[in-house]
């Protein structure tokens, strides 16, 4: 049985909101918090990729402090670097 597009959302939340440490839970579990009921299929896609990967790594690409490699780069990529975390 395949996965609805609403567990995958679910599922990708959950990832995203416990990464390795605390500012990339921050920052990446917000980003998607905010963004992920609005993303179709392709950008799932892109989301997914981003979250398999290294937390260290994703959180230097999200905050610009290095680049991404060119098969991870995207349009889902592109907005969670411009995301802000709202302060409280």
């Amino acid at each position: 049985m395949s996965e609805t597009v609403e567990i995958r959302r679910k599922r990708l939340l959950y990832l995203a909101t416990y990464r390795g440490f605390k500012e990339a839970d921050l920052l990446i579990g917000g980003f998607v918090k905010a963004y992920v009921a609005e993303m179709m299929e392709n950008e799932l896609d892109q989301l997914e990729a981003l979250l398999k990967q290294n937390d260290r790594e994703l959180y230097a690409w999200a905050t610009g402090k290095s680049e991404a490699p060119a098969n991870l780069q995207g349009a889902v990529l592109e907005l969670l670097k411009s995301f802000e975390i709202p302060r409280s």
